[in-house]
This record gives structure tokens, C-alpha cells and sequence, in this order.
């Protein structure tokens, strides 16, 4: 049985990693008390493989000095199960900068006060269980493809496949197209976060934008249809014995929604076990 602790600070990335995670055929549970945890896994070992991978998600929400979290999983010990503790972080620039872009409030600072104060009493709170942690991965700098990646190299039963690697690259159209492109999907049908006033400065890397998208139905329905063509052509092409394949994604300027559908491709090809690496080519122009 694989059983999973995902801990770390507030607003670093906890529940995209358990969204890997579930991708990666993990039963998830976000925010269980930590004392029910060894009669979960009793539970899970009780169904002979039906819950043999489960990722259990835990923060200062659950826990006030984490002695219960230790004595929980010595128990898990005890009991034969093995364990491992995946510990994500970011810096506190980039924590406090999610917290201004999603106005939501750090669970240690309800009063919205200074979420800077509650960040510094986190990460010392945190600080034991840290330094117990398996694996630590800092999202500071990583995109959603990137943050994809990284997690399959930890969890995912195969190593990435080498036979392919896969290119995303977001462009805006009045630029021209890639030269390099092997595959261009033109997704200026889709609706634009541009013409929202509070999201034209920001880019598809932003949460608000990639979130206002991907809400429109039009955006699921061809998400739903891009993902299993390029499920299908991956293989193919690795089969043939390509050795990469550059996808690009362009819209009007290349700031929001090419950014945000390049993101979201390159997250899918790396959850499908292929090496994978996404860059934006004119996200910084102006």
C-alpha cells in the first residue's frame, strides 16, 4: 500500500499536487484528522487493493502542534505501512502574491491583517514537519506543467518515456506562427480575458485568468476534445520514433488564452508519462 502525507504551507500549491496525485490513480483526501488516519488506512488495507495507493492532505487547519500528526503516523508504522511525507513550499513573495491575486484569506490570519505575519508563524509551525518530509517541492518557480512533471518523476509507477519529448510552445498570431511547429491549434474562437478589465494586464500564468477560461463551458468542451486527440497522436508518434514534437498554441497576442491551453496541454502530456516542457513565446511582449 502507498500511502501519502501531503503537507506545506498555505497557498504554496497543496491541492493542485493532490489533483496530480488523483491523476495518478491516488485515492485523495483532503483535511482528515490526523487521528483517524491509522483507522483509514485499517479501512483501505481492509478493501485488498481497491484503496492501494491514497494521498491524505494535511496543514495548520488540523493541527496545532502536529504531535498528533507524528504519533498518527508512527502508528501507521506500527501497523506495517509505510509511508512518505511530500512537503510543498514557495517563497513568501510568491505566497503573498497568490493571496493578493485570489483575495483569499491565510487560515492563520482570519482577520486579513497581515498575511506576511502569518506566513513567517506558518512556515515556523511547519518547520517539524518539514524536516520529517520524504520529498520537498518549492512551486515558486514552477507552471502547472512543470509542478506536473516534477510530481510524476516522485509518484507516477513509470519513469517518463524517453522516446519522445514534447514541445508546447503559446504564440500570438500577430507574431507569426513557430517555424519549429510540428501540430498549431488556433484558440482565438474562445473567449478572451482580455476584453475583462480586471484580468487584460495579467496572463494565462495568472489564477484569475486561467480560472475565468477554463469556467466558460466552450473552454471545458475543447479541452476535453484537444486532450484526447493528443492522447491518441502521442503514442503514434512515439511509436514512429520521433524523438520530439513541438505543439503550439496561438492566439491573438499570445498573453492569455494560448498561455493558459499550453499550460493545461503540457500538464496533460506530462501526467501521460512523457518528458515535456512548455514555454511562452510572447507572453512578455507588449
Amino acid at each position: 500500500m502507498e500511502f501519502c502525507i501531503v503537507s506545506g504551507l498555505s497557498g504554496a500549491g497543496k491541492s493542485r499536487v493532490a489533483n496530480i496525485l488523483e491523476d495518478l490513480d491516488f485515492y485523495c483526501v483532503d483535511n482528515m484528522p490526523v487521528v483517524l488516519m491509522p483507522i483509514f488506512a485499517e479501512l483501505c488495507i481492509a478493501t485488498k487493493g481497491r484503496y492501494d495507493k491514497v494521498a491524505l492532505v494535511t496543514d495548520v487547519r488540523g493541527s496545532k502542534g502536529f504531535d498528533e500528526l507524528f504519533a498518527a503516523l508512527d502508528k501507521l508504522q506500527e501497523m506495517g505501512v509505510d509511508h512518505k511525507i511530500l512537503f510543498v513550499e514557495a517563497s513568501d513573495p510568491v505566497i503573498l502574491k497568490r493571496y493578493k491575486e485570489t483575495r483569499r484569506r491565510h487560515p492563520l490570519d482570519p482577520d486579513g491583517k497581515s498575511v506576511e505575519e502569518a506566513i513567517r508563524q506558518e512556515r515556523a509551525l511547519l518547520a517539524p514537519v518539514r524536516a520529517r518530509a520524504s520529498f520537498i517541492v518549492d512551486t515558486s518557480e514552477y507552471s502547472l506543467s512543470q509542478l506536473q512533471h516534477r510530481i510524476t518523476e516522485l509518484f507516477a509507477e513509470k519513469a517518463p518515456q524517453r522516446g519522445l519529448h514534447v514541445n508546447v510552445v503559446s504564440f500570438g498570431f500577430k507574431y507569426g506562427l513557430p517555424g519549429d511547429a510540428d501540430l498549431v491549434f488556433d484558440v482565438r474562437f474562445l473567449p478572451n480575458p482580455y476584453y475583462v478589465p480586471e484580468l487584460t494586464k495579467l496572463s494565462g500564468l495568472d489564477a484569475p485568468v486561467r480560472d475565468w477560461l477554463f469556467e466558460h463551458a466552450q473552454t471545458k468542451e475543447f479541452m476535453a476534445k484537444l486532450t484526447d486527440l493528443i492522447g491518441y497522436l502521442l503514442p503514434q508518434y512515439a511509436e514512429e520514433g520521433k524523438p520530439s514534437l513541438v505543439v503550439a498554441v496561438g492566439c491573438t497576442g499570445g498573453h492569455h488564452r494560448s498561455v493558459a491551453v499550453a499550460e493545461a496541454v503540457a500538464a496533460f502530456a506530462a501526467g501521460q508519462g512523457y518528458a515535456t516542457d512548455c514555454r511562452h513565446r510572447d507572453v512578455n511582449r507588449t
